[in-house]
């Protein structure tokens, strides 16, 4: 989607500062002991309190549809993590929260990572050099740049640190509908891929990986998972590319990264 007024621009603010008040309770309502299932109930509830819809629900892929407000995602399971009923967060666990919603025509994507209650110098490594990846590519969103500049801001600080990134999942575009083109990796070469165009809405992000950057697909149909069981974080951010500087639309999640 390209903004092309101050009106749309006001309207997808607010939709984002929803979108991220809402993340940042079920933020708060991660606690060991209870079950990714009731955080999407609690999604749901934030949600109609709101009159908003879940933005997620009735993804179809497949012929699969998603039936969640929320991806939850636990340690090895990076994305499209369906929310438990079965599996109690645990004290240790690198829980990633992506979640997003529709408000007067506009759809938002966000994402988050936290350990619960303790963490351990590997993961605060992961967690941090994740978040500074996505928040690092996120000036270079100007008019001219192209999604390998953002990219290769992403990978090289990533292996920097001793990670990897997922390839087979990317950042987007999005606005009337959920995702859009161009694709952003977190992965490229400068002046490569896509041109950026003044306006254009775009969801940074990167999920970082301990090791091989191979994935397997759960029964389920949705929750991707890490082949060599290796932890994982992500971050995700909204941002509309601008001449000089681009607005960020994601208010903040700068988040403690222990809940």
């Amino acid at each position: 989607m390209i903004i092309t007024s101050k009106a749309q621009l006001q309207t997808y603010k607010q939709a984002c500062q929803l979108s991220t008040q809402i993340l940042n309770q079920l933020r708060l309502a991660l606690k060991p002991g209870i079950y990714p299932i009731k955080i999407n109930k609690l999604a749901d509830q934030l949600c109609q309190k709101h009159n908003l819809a879940p933005a997620f629900k009735g993804v179809k892929h497949k012929n699969k549809v998603y039936r969640y407000a929320t991806c939850i995602s636990i340690n090895d399971t990076v994305v499209h993590g369906v929310p438990s009923s079965t599996r109690k967060i645990k004290v240790g666990d690198i829980v990633k929260v992506d979640f997003g919603i529709i408000y007067q025509g506009f759809y938002t994507d966000h994402c988050f990572t936290v350990a619960i209650n303790q963490l351990t110098p590997q993961a605060k490594k992961l967690i941090t050099t994740t978040q500074k990846a996505v928040q690092s590519a996120i000036p270079q969103a100007i008019t001219g740049n192209t999604a390998g500049d953002l990219g290769h801001t992403m990978q090289t600080i990533a292996q920097a640190a001793g990670f990897d990134v997922l390839k087979q999942y990317t950042g987007h575009s999005l606005g009337k509908t959920l995702h859009e083109p161009p694709t952003i990796p977190a992965h490229g070469k400068p002046h490569a891929g896509e041109t950026l165009k003044k306006g254009l809405v775009l969801c940074l992000e990167a999920q970082l990986v301990t090791g091989s950057d191979k994935v397997v697909i759960d029964q389920d149909g949705w929750s991707v998972r890490m082949a060599d069981g290796g932890n994982t974080a992500m971050f995700e951010y909204m941002v509309v590319v601008q001449d000089k500087k681009p607005i960020i639309l994601t208010p903040t999640l700068d988040w403690p990264i222990v809940v």
